[in-house]
Order: structure tokens, then C-alpha cells, then sequence
């Protein structure tokens, strides 16, 4: 029998989640209402009357002092509700609230939890606007658009008049029934004509071109591989099963197809051409190894490229790892989900690094269109405010409840972002150097292991995520592919993989990400060259999941361990005691083949070989043609000075993200040296983060980052360029050692395969090879070694009509080291009478500038970067830090070097005087454009007045100018000449830097 309960506020008590409901619906949509009620539903299956009532005199599932609980619907209050909707997850879909709630319940009453269903859903009762009564029509389309993602949500609503008639809902469960459906299809390959192919391709997204569907037709048609099946009893034509792993394991997400390609290119000013024979050999990998071959017994990478992270020498007996990860597709269709499985996601790849890595910080990066956008919506969009709140609310529920501080990030916003966000989540861990007598980046599963799954269960959740991510955004992108992140379940699994290491007792572990189990066992069993797995002993978390859907489902909470024979007794009973649930599925082989059964009936059975390998290479064009750009003059009239600089810093681009930041822990553990807001007020901006992850040393990790998208209107080479150069400018301005960086690459691009859809692809992929080139050549010029990295290359949308696609972007991280934490910086002034110098000549270099997009002009030319002389530089400002001779040091990026100092004036609550006249500037501008200009690898610091010989004598062979002092008066002074060009109180600054997302 079924239990419905509902609980909410007392009467007389503020209900914080109803009118945090209400202020939504009237900023986001516009929509006047009087007030709204919140009200959590859970509905119980399993239980008797007398369980229920024991769960409500207990307050199990609500807090007694603030809130009430009741069988019966709740009374109504003041006002009085005019429209009820309420909301909950549709079947299939993982409810973590829910399975909370279930855990709690049957720990209080002493029952298996296995025989208890709880389902939860919210309840909103909306008061209307006298003036304005809301219509049916709006209350569907607020719970549409608002209150329910209908991608993995359902909703109901009721009127006034209908609850009076019938007060309440029924209850209703979320669940999936049925017995587990047992059916392994064929898929009639060797029958179908290349339409058919290129239909069941795209009908079951498979992702799979025409290409690849025939030779998939070709390795199961050949007499010897049919021979071998038949002696399994598989048929001739692969199984369902089989085509799904197949589909997974050569999809773009994984497989990295397009950076792997080869790319006939030509440069159409030249008319030459030259094949470029994979982006990611030539590019990337090889650049980092000619870096440590260069650096000798010097070389700090100890794993790069081969594991779920980067692994570099850090101190005292430990490495660091770094990954970084995209979530772009599920977040578009789920914004809230999406986001959280992004975080918990990626937290899973440094623990499934090497032997496994204790996690110490995140980094999240996000790219949104505006939040205040205020046109139709094309199909399947959602608004990109609910896009950015419920991004916002993911991340920080996965990483705030993992017990994981967030030291860095930043927003980007074009409105090219609204057909499909990126949603960058990285983390940072750090693993001992040695493990039980081996490295600990090292791991290998041995035959004869186990495959043991450890975690949460599998559901529909996440089927098809790894190719729905292969291919662009549409109307019919399916809702399964979102998965449903649980932090609290992944916590207890990493509390416990953290000790069975320490005992020793698995040889691997890798993360269930990406196509599941069938990725992680795949990728596990090619250390030794085969695997036997039984899907049938899976864990499931309902009834109803084919064989294929178990082993594609990306459910979250999950990593797959190899355990030998004799350790698993021991590995099984650690795992009852952490109530972490732990089932052997297979073992390990050297076979040559990936073997799948389902009971003693085996569904799948593929050369490992051709599993891993045989996906044919992608042959592309790409053809370079540089935009037409015309020159522009950037100027703003003297008197209008002061206010333009006050209204750059309230750009989306520039202005203060504390709202975003606030909401995300990054105090946790304790050992956060520079925060991500600096300053006597912690408001302002901070360039990177410090981290100390080991307390009782005083050596520390910097996590910086670089994104600039608007250059790639240009030229993607300077595009990536300048990503580079502002990170590691970004980690040497908090204190990094410039040379101890490694770098993390993350390619979001545009469909660069040329199509009818896609005439523009040709361009789109020459503008990824200039970029990957740029990257290889300031690897090698900046002496960072590129260590981890991934791509996401279908970040287009099509529906009604209307193409949407992003403007290239690659998000480049550093992780840094600093060998004395007491040694970092911030970008605040600290002190009235200190020297501010700026560090880097000044260009006319406006394109893309925050100011000429601020003034709606286009043209002009993209910042260049010199890495020779940026490299001089920040050996020379670390060098100063390593001394104590800098007092606070910031970049100039995002609006030059106006918004710079301001942004430090803002932070110490200081002011300043600057003569414009004895900045460096390397050409003729005017004073708008020498404010503003972009110019790369330049930096602001302040020193001691005793000090300022040092920067002078720096000034002989580096562009090092003196500007201007710190004042104590709280006032910005700007001159050139006899003018005064901007005069301005630093709490004005303030005000406007803080007001645009103060809501």
C-alpha cells in the first residue's frame, strides 16, 4: 500500500524555499505572484500504518521545531493558494532524496532496505497576484519552464476551485515494473543498405558514421569471426549488446576521433596544402614528451596521458594529479543534474588515478549566455538564467557535500553559449609516491583479478551518455542520457577505497564514467587482454533493465577494482563494514576477448583488438581563410571617463561573481591559502588558487586557468595563446614557480566536420588546428608540459529552424607548485605609499577587447604573445616574491589595465594615483585604448617604497614602468598630462563592480 506524507513550515514560520520560488518566478519569467508554499512530499511503499505513524512521531523525515508532518494534505495558509502544482522524478529516474529517506526509514524500524520504496516530489502552492490572477496557461508554462525539467520531471496541477473539490493529490510512486527483461536483440547488420545503416545509427544514437558502420559489418561478416561465434552460440550479426559497447567505445567522447583524424588542410591565402596526420600525436603528446626529455632527471610528470589524470612530483613523499572535465550536453537538458554528475564525476578520476588520490580542491568554469537574455526561446532551451541557477546548485551541492573545497573558476558569457553551456569541473588530488613497495601512479590489474563494481547501482540513468555527447543538441536528444549524481553515497565509497588501499588490497581501480561498465572493465582488461563479466550479478537499483542498459548505464557513484583471490574476503567484508555495496562480476583473463554473460548465456564476445582499435581514422578537410577584420578606434570623451570605467566593471565578463562563489565551500579541510576573493572586505577577485594540502608542510598547489573565447572571432592561434599565457600569468601572480607548471587542455569546439547542416566545417576545423598548433608551440616555449586534457566536439544546436553553434573555446589549467605557501600573493593594495609598476608593454591590440564588445565595435587587432619575454618577466616577479619585495600582484586581462587597478584598489579599500603618461606603451593609442587594450603577459604589482630601486633596475632590460602610488584617501585618480581622466571614490568602483549579479 501506498503512503503519501507531506511536510512543510509551520504556520507562522518564514518559508525560505517558497519565496526563494516566488523572487524566481518573478525575475526569471516575469511572472507577478503574491507568495509561495513549498511542501516535500514522500511517498512510501513497503510499510505498514503503524511504521508510518512510528516515522512520524520520530521525525524521521522532517525537523519537528520547524516544520510539520501529516498523512492528510496540509492545512491551507495566508494567502491563501490559488494554483497547486507539484512536481516529481518520472520512472527510471534516480531520486537521491528519496533513497535517503528509504535508508534512514529502514534503519529506525529495523528492516531490510530492500524492502522499502520511498519517492519524493514538491508541492508549490501559488497565491496570484490580485491584479493579476494567473491563468492555466501560465501556471503550465511556470512549471514548464521553472518549477519542472520535463526531461526528467513530470508535474500536476490543480486550481483552487479543483482542491476545494477534492483537497490534496493521490499518491503516486515514480517506480519501474516489471522483472528484469531478459532480451538480447540481433541487429541485422550484414542486411542492411547504407540507409538503413545510417538510420539504425542515428535512431539508437549510436553516433556511428557510414564508415564505421560497415566496418563493423565487416569484422562480424568474416568467415573466421562468424566460425568462432557460432562455436559461442552468438549469432552471425552482432547483438544489441555488442553494437552498444561498439558505439560507446569508438563515440567521439571517448575515442577523441576528430583530434585522432587525418586532415587534408589548406590555407587559402597560399593556396598550400599539407596533411596534418592527428592533432593530439603531433600536437600535444609529442610536445610534452620533447619537454621532459629536455628537462632531464629534471622532469617532475610522472603520468601523463594514460590514466583518468595527470600525475606530477610534488613534495614530501606525495605527487598531485589534476583532471579536468566537461558536462556540457547533459547540463543543456538537465542544468542541475548535468552539473552535479560533472563535479562528482571528474571528483571520481583523481580517485581512480594511479592506485587512487586523496581529493583536496575543485575548479568549475562555466560558460552561459546572459542571464538577463530576453528572447524567444528556441525548442528544448532553457532559459539561460535557470541554465546558470541550476548549474550554480549542482556544483555546489556535489562538491560542498563531498567535503571537497572549490578554490577556483570563473564565468564566461556569449550569447552563442545559449544553444548548449559548458560546464568545465576539475579536481586535484594527491596521491603517495609510494604504495606497498610500488609507485603510487602506478597500477595494473592482473589475470585472475576480480572485477568487483563498488558503489551506488545502476538505472536507466545516463544510457547513451557518451554518445548523446558525441553528437550536436536536438529536439529529440534522449532525456536517459542525464545522470543523477548522489555526493553522499560517493563520499562513503571514496572514505572506503581510501582505506582499502592503504591495506592493499586491489592491484587497479578506474572510474565507471563514460559507457560504464562497459568502458571501465574495457579499459581494465587491457592490461591484461581479456575479461569474462557477468551482468546478471549487477546491482540494480529497480526492475526492467536489459542486459545492454546494465552495462552502458552511466549511473553515477561507481569505480570498478581489480581484486585478487585472496584479498577478496578481506575487500568484501571492509566494504559491509563502510556499508559501501561491493559485487564481483567477472574476472580478468588473457583471452583476447571482451566477454559478456548474461547467467551462463554469453551475450558479447569481441576481440579485444578490434574493440579498442579498430574504430577506421576520420578523413577531414579543413580549410584556413583569416576573417576579414578592419581596423577600430576605440574612444570614450575624457568627461565620460570615470562613469565608462564604472560601467566595464559591471560587464557580465568583469563583474564580481561573489554571489556564485559564496555559495561554494572553500574553507573545508582548512588548508586554503589564497581564496578565491582576497582583500579587507573578501570581495576582491583573486588570480589563482593556493592550496596546502598536507598541513604540516608549508609546501602548496596553485590552480589557475586561462579562457578567452571572444579572440576566436579572430584567430583561434591567438585564442589559445592567450589561454595559455593567462594562466600560467594568473599562477605566477599568486607565486607559482614558472618553471614547476603543467598544464591541462580542454577543447569545447563547434561541429568541425563538414556537412549540409554544417557547410561551415572546413573553417571550423582549420580554426582546431591553429589552435592546437599554438598549443604545441607555447608548450615548448613556456616549458609547460601539457599532462591530462579532453575535447567535446559537437557543442552545436539544432531546432526550430535555427542553428546554434559556440565560438571555439579551450579552457587551459595549471597546477603549480609553491614551495612556501608563506610566500603568496594577492592581488589587493595593501599599504598607502607603495609603488605600483606595471610589468609588459601596451599594444593597440582592441579585437575582442571587453571595451570595444562593451561599445558594440568589431576590428582591430587580436593580442599577440611573446613567451620569450613573458617567460623573463615572471622569473623575475617570482624571484621578487621568493624575497617578500611584492606586496600585491594582479594581471591584467579582462578589461586592461584600467579594470586592473581598479579591481586592486577594490580589494584593499585603497586608493591610488596613476600617470597614464608613464605606462609602456610599445604604439600610438589614445587613452581609451591604452586603459583597455588587452595586451597579454602583462602584470600590476605594488612594492614598498624601499624597494622600488629593485623594479627600476628590472625596468633596464623588461618594459617595468612606475605609474603611480597607493593613496590612503579611497580615491582612483587617473592623469595624463594636465587632465584628469578618471577620478572616481574606490566604493563607487565598488557598487558597480558588485551591483549586476547582487540578486
Amino acid at each position: 500500500m501506498l503512503y503519501r506524507v507531506e511536510t512543510g513550515p509551520r504556520a507562522g514560520l518564514d518559508d525560505t524555499q517558497g519565496r526563494k520560488t516566488a523572487q524566481h518566478l518573478r525575475k526569471a519569467l516575469n511572472i507577478s505572484v503574491s507568495g509561495v508554499r513549498q511542501i516535500k512530499v514522500f511517498t512510501a511503499d513497503g510499510l505498514d500504518a503503524a511504521q508510518v505513524a512510528r516515522l512520524l512521531d520520530e521525525s524521521i523525515w522532517h525537523d519537528p521545531i520547524l516544520q510539520e508532518a501529516s498523512l492528510e494534505p496540509l492545512p491551507l495558509l495566508d494567502p491563501a493558494a490559488d494554483w497547486f502544482v507539484e512536481v516529481g522524478f518520472r520512472p527510471g529516474v534516480t531520486d537521491n532524496e528519496a533513497r535517503t529517506a528509504r535508508d534512514t526509514a529502514a534503519m529506525v524500524l529495523d528492516i531490510p532496505r530492500d524492502s522499502l520504496r520511498v519517492y519524493t516530489a514538491v508541492q508549490y502552492r501559488i497565491s496570484s497576484d490580485k491584479a493579476a490572477p494567473l491563468t492555466r496557461e501560465q501556471v503550465d508554462m511556470l512549471a514548464r519552464d521553472l518549477l519542472c525539467n520535463t526531461l526528467i520531471q513530470r508535474y500536476r496541477i490543480k486550481s483552487r476551485q479543483e482542491w476545494d473539490a477534492q483537497p490534496g493529490f493521490e499518491a503516486q510512486a515514480a517506480r519501474v515494473t516489471g522483472e528484469i527483461n531478459e532480451t538480447v536483440d540481433t541487429i541485422a547488420l550484414s542486411a542492411m543498405d547504407d540507409e538503413a545503416l545510417t538510420k539504425a545509427s542515428r535512431e539508437n544514437t549510436w553516433a556511428l558514421n557510414l564508415k564505421e558502420m560497415h566496418s563493423i559489418r565487416a569484422q562480424f561478416t568474416a568467415q573466421e569471426e562468424a566460425d568462432r561465434r557460432k562455436a559461442l552460440g552468438l549469432p552471425a550479426d552482432p547483438t544489441d549488446v555488442e553494437m552498444e559497447v561498439l558505439a560507446q567505445t569508438w563515440s567521439e567522447h571517448c575515442k577523441h576521433k576528430i583530434f585522432a583524424s587525418r586532415i587534408n588542410y589548406t590555407d587559402a591565402a597560399t593556396g598550400r596544402s599539407e596533411v596534418v596526420d592527428n592533432l593530439y600525436k603531433t600536437c600535444i603528446r609529442d610536445a610534452t614528451a620533447m619537454l621532459r626529455e629536455r628537462m632531464g632527471e629534471d622532469d617532475y610528470c610522472k603520468s601523463v596521458f594514460k590514466d583518468n589524470a595527470g600525475v606530477i612530483a610534488f613534495i614530501n613523499g606525495y605527487d598531485a594529479c589534476i583532471k579536468v572535465e566537461t558536462h556540457n550536453s547533459p547540463s543543456a537538458l538537465d542544468p542541475y543534474g548535468g552539473a552535479l554528475t560533472g563535479i562528482v564525476g571528474v571528483n571520481r578520476d583523481p580517485m581512480g588515478t594511479g592506485m587512487g588520490a586523496e581529493l583536496v580542491c575543485n575548479t568549475d568554469v562555466f560558460c552561459f549566455a546572459s542571464p538577463f537574455h530576453d528572447k524567444n526561446l528556441p525548442p528544448r532551451l532553457l532559459h539561460p538564467r535557470r541554465v546558470l541557477e541550476g548549474v550554480r546548485e549542482g556544483v555546489e551541492h556535489g562538491g560542498n557535500k563531498s567535503g571537497i573545497p572549490t578554490v577556483n573558476g570563473s564565468l564566461v558569457f556569449d550569447e552563442r553559449y545559449l544553444g548548449k553551456p559548458l560546464v568545465y569541473c576539475g579536481t586535484v588530488g594527491i596521491i603517495p609516491a609510494e604504495i606497498h613497495g610500488r609507485p603510487g601512479w602506478f597500477k595494473q590489474a592482473e589475470e585472475g583479478d576480480y572485477i568487483v563494481m563498488t558503489g551506488g547501482r545502476i538505472g536507466k540513468d545516463g544510457i547513451h551518455g557518451a554518445t548523446f555527447s558525441s553528437e550536436e543538441l536536438h529536439e529529440g536528444s534522449p532525456a536517459t542520457a542525464v545522470q543523477i549524481g548522489d555526493p553522499i553515497t560517493q563520499r562513503k565509497m571514496y572514505d572506503f577505497i581510501m582505506r582499502a588501499r592503504d591495506l592493499g588490497l586491489y592491484h587497479a581501480i578506474t572510474d565507471n564514467g563514460a559507457g560504464g561498465l562497459s568502458s571501465s572493465v574495457g579499459e581494465m582488461a587491457e592490461d591484461t587482454g581479456g575479461c569474462v563479466l557477468d551482468i546478471a550479478k549487477a546491482p540494480l537499483k529497480y526492475d526492467g533493465l536489459r542486459p545492454w542498459e546494465i552495462l552502458l548505464s552511466e549511473a553515477q557513484e561507481r569505480m570498478t577494482l581489480a581484486v585478487s583471490p585472496e584479498k577478496l574476503d578481506e575487500f568484501m567484508a571492509l566494504a559491509a563494514r563502510m556499508d559501501v555495496e561491493a559485487t564481483a562480476l567477472g574476472r580478468f583473463t588473457t583471452s583476447g576477448f571482451f566477454e559478456v554473460r548474461y547467467h551462463d548465456r554469453i551475450i558479447a564476445s569481441m576481440p579485444m583488438e578490434f574493440m579498442h582499435d579498430g574504430v577506421p581514422q576520420l578523413e577531414l578537410e579543413a580549410e584556413w581563410k583569416a576573417p576579414e577584420v578592419t581596423d577600430v578606434t576605440v574612444d570614450v570623451a575624457e568627461v565620460e571617463q570615470t562613469a565608462f570605467l564604472q560601467r566595464m566593471l559591471g560587464t557580465l565578463n568583469i563583474c564580481s561573481k561573489e554571489y556564485i562563489i559564496r555559495q561554494y565551500d572553500h574553507e573545508v579541510r582548512g588548508g586554503s591559502v589564497v581564496k578565491p576573493l582576497v582583500g579587507v572586505k573578501r570581495d576582491g577577485p583573486a588570480d589563482a588558487g593556493v592550496i596546502r594540502p598536507l598541513l604540516e608542510s608549508d609546501a602548496g598547489l596553485v590552480i589557475s586557468h586561462g579562457i578567452c573565447p571572444k579572440f576566436s572571432d579572430y584567430d583561434t592561434y591567438w585564442m589559445m595563446a592567450n589561454a595559455m599565457d593567462e594562466a600560467i600569468r594568473n599562477a605566477v601572480a599568486v607565486g607559482a614557480d614558472p618553471d614547476a607548471l603543467a598544464g591541462v587542455d580542454n577543447f569545447c569546439w563547434c561541429d568541425p566536420v563538414v556537412s549540409p547542416s554544417n557547410p561551415d566545417g572546413r573553417y571550423k576545423l582549420a580554426q582546431l588546428v591553429r589552435a592546437c598548433r599554438a598549443l604545441r608551440q607555447f608548450s615548448l616555449a613556456y616549458g609547460v608540459p601539457c599532462i591530462s586534457g579532453k575535447d567535446s566536439m559537437k557543442n552545436d544546436y539544432t531546432g526550430g529552424g535555427e542553428r546554434i553553434s559556440i565560438p571555439p573555446t579551450v579552457l587551459f589549467s595549471i597546477l603549480g607548485v609553491i614551495r612556501n605557501v608563506t610566500a603568496a600573493q594577492t592581488s589587493d593594495f595593501k599599504q598607502p605609499g607603495d609603488a605600483i609598476y606595471v610589468l609588459g608593454g601596451t599594444w593597440r591590440e582592441m579585437a575582442g577587447s571587453e571595451a570595444a564588445t562593451e561599445l558594440g565595435l568589431k576590428g582591430g587587432r587580436v593580442p599577440h604573445v611573446d613567451a620569450s619575454n613573458a617567460m623573463l618577466r615572471y622569473r623575475a616577479v617570482n624571484a621578487l616574491m621568493g624575497q617578500r619585495a611584492i606586496s600585491a600582484c594582479h594581471d591584467c586581462s579582462d578589461g586592461g589595465l584600467a579594470v586592473a587597478i581598479a579591481e586592486m584598489c577594490i580589494g584593499g579599500r585603497l586608493g591610488a594615483e596613476i600617470n597614464l603618461d608613464a605606462v609602456p606603451a610599445l604604439e600610438a593609442m589614445n587613452v581609451t585604448e591604452l586603459l583597455y587594450s588587452e595586451s597579454a603577459s602583462r602584470l600590476v604589482v605594488s612594492v614598498k617604497p624601499d624597494l622600488a630601486m629593485i623594479l627600476d633596475a628590472l625596468g633596464m632590460w623588461q618594459p617595468c614602468t612606475r605609474i603611480g602610488t597607493v593613496t590612503g584617501n579611497g580615491q582612483l585618480t587617473m592623469k595624463s598630462g594636465d587632465s584628469i581622466i578618471v577620478n572616481s571614490s574606490v566604493e563607487d568602483l565598488a557598487r558597480a563592480f558588485k551591483r549586476t549579479l547582487d540578486w
